[in-house]
């Protein structure tokens, strides 16, 4: 038993030390574009399935000079540039700019354009609940159905 708790430990601290390697890697590669001007950055978390996140680099009036995308179950995913998105408005993508095979990657495209529309008119754009507030909430859930079922 001490022996099975052991290994799941190791994992868990190896899993929380490469989600920090790709948080870095991350923050790296959003600084090297802040640096040249506006970012516009959407994501899509995956769950099981590979999860992406994309940045624009954008101009005084969203349209797109550089796109990136990163794509991938595991923490491994590595940015990539992504193709078709120079010159495009930021406001007005979709996602169906991006092949139907890329579920996810659409969803990601659809994010930074709805964060880039939010942020011009003025709305706050809020953080998306951390896997934490998420279980929590789900917990809180299921008692408020527990007593209503009391």
């Amino acid at each position: 038993m001490l022996k099975i708790v052991f290994v799941f430990a190791i994992a868990f601290l190896l899993q929380a030390i490469a989600s920090m390697a790709q948080m870095k890697y991350f923050a790296r590669e959003f600084t090297e574009y802040r640096k040249q001007g506006k970012v516009v950055c959407g994501r899509q978390a995956g769950g099981f399935h590979a999860g992406a996140i994309v940045l624009f680099l954008i101009d005084d009036d969203g349209i797109i000079r550089k796109a990136k995308k990163l794509e991938g179950v595991t923490c491994l995913a590595r940015f990539k540039e992504m193709e078709g998105f120079h010159g495009a408005y930021v406001g007005a993508l979709n996602g169906e700019e991006v092949p139907k095979t890329h579920r996810n990657l659409r969803k990601a495209v659809r994010d930074a354009s709805l964060t880039y529309c939010r942020y011009i008119s003025g709305e706050e754009i809020e953080n998306p609940p951390t896997p934490f507030q998420k279980v929590g909430r789900s917990v809180a859930g299921l008692m408020q159905h527990k007593k209503a079922l009391q």
